[in-house]
């Protein structure tokens, strides 16, 4: 990974944990355990979904590339 997509991974990532935690009831971050539940919750619904799908769309785009040659 580039230096420049390092950066740009990093800023992505603090602004989805800005818009995760804005939309977290702070009664679910009081605790450690808490705040490790609520963020594995919170990363398996809305953020692991997305990532699957655009890897899955990638390998097939590869696939379907290498079939063509």
């Amino acid at each position: 990974m580039t230096p420049e997509d390092k950066k740009r991974l990093e800023e992505h990532i603090k602004e989805i944990a800005r818009i995760l935690y804005k939309n977290t009831p702070l009664e679910k971050i009081e605790t450690f355990e808490g705040i490790e539940t609520t963020v594995r919750e919170q990363v398996l619904e809305h953020v692991s979904p997305k990532i699957a799908f655009f890897l899955s769309e990638k390998g097939q785009e590869r696939q379907k590339g290498k079939r063509g040659q």
